[in-house]
């Protein structure tokens, strides 16, 4: 079975139209639980097994998943710390960290801030992120064309292979200077379409990002900017718009947003000089 396969299936609907109405096929994207349990080695306890997510998502590129949530939690800082993957379970990934890294997860309980119910205030969210280790992005000297901007969209579209068929998943890609779709995923939640993007290139070797940008399919929310952040991505170019608190993000760490874009245009949020 292809992963496009494994990510929706045909449902039998009742269609309505004005005044038809008529049983038919439908195809809907799936949405199954996914257990991320990670084995590693406590500094007081010794080595512990134990379940460190359970998310909502499209079955499909879920080692990419696993692996892309661990890195932009900082769970993990490279492939190298993970010695072995183990996804033979229905909806469980098992991830064994190699013996010496030691990793003390009450460091990370609940740095996992970044949902916009938290409570969290915004300046606290931002700290945090500097106080885990992250700089802004100084040497961001990432540039697009206008006119290659404006079609990022429209070559996003066309490479939703799962939101043809349904109409129900977000899709995140990277991009590179001159407006080419390099690797898309989808998913049912935005942040795991991310999580799977980062996962691909940190197994691939390709991370930090330098010379390329992400875009999103829908709004650009405080949680992408940060996983972009953790990916060291330059740009991000959201379809929808951004929060406050991503705009935030974006001018703390100098990463260029963009919002609503479109073919015949698009908003600068910060950074103008990196559209030329």
């Amino acid at each position: 079975m292809t992963e496009l396969e494994k990510s929706n299936t045909t449902i039998s609907i009742t269609k309505v139209r004005e005044s038809e109405r008529g049983e038919t096929q439908d195809i809907v994207a799936m949405e199954e639980p996914l257990e991320i349990r990670l084995g590693y080695t406590d500094p007081l306890k010794g080595r512990v097994h134990r379940s460190i997510s359970i998310t909502m998502r499209t079955p499909g590129d879920d080692i990419n998943l696993a692996c892309g949530f661990l890195y932009s939690e900082s769970i993990i800082s490279s492939i190298d710390e993970v010695s072995t993957i183990d996804d033979r379970a229905d909806n469980v990934i098992r991830i064994e960290l190699k013996e010496d890294r030691v990793f003390d997860l009450s460091r990370i309980e609940r740095h996992f801030y970044t949902t916009s119910s938290c409570g969290v205030c915004g300046k606290a969210s931002l700290e945090a992120l500097s106080t885990t280790g992250y700089d802004a992005l100084l040497d961001n000297t990432f540039s697009i064309n206008h006119k290659n901007l404006c079609g990022i969209g429209a070559r996003l579209k066309e490479k939703q292979s799962l939101f043809q068929k349904t109409g129900g998943c977000h899709a995140t890609a990277t991009f590179d200077a001159h407006g080419n779709i390099i690797a898309i995923t989808e998913d049912v939640g935005r942040h795991n379409a991310m999580d799977k993007l980062i996962g691909g290139m940190l197994r691939a070797r390709l991370l930090p990002m330098q010379d390329m940008g992400i875009i999103v399919s829908g709004r650009a929310s405080f949680e992408l900017m940060q996983k972009a952040l953790v990916a060291g991505c330059p740009m991000l170019a959201a379809v929808g718009a951004p929060s406050s608190l991503a705009i935030e993000l974006a001018q703390e760490f100098n990463i260029t947003l963009i919002g609503f874009l479109r073919s015949s245009g698009y908003n600068i949020y910060h950074n103008p000089a990196a559209i030329v």
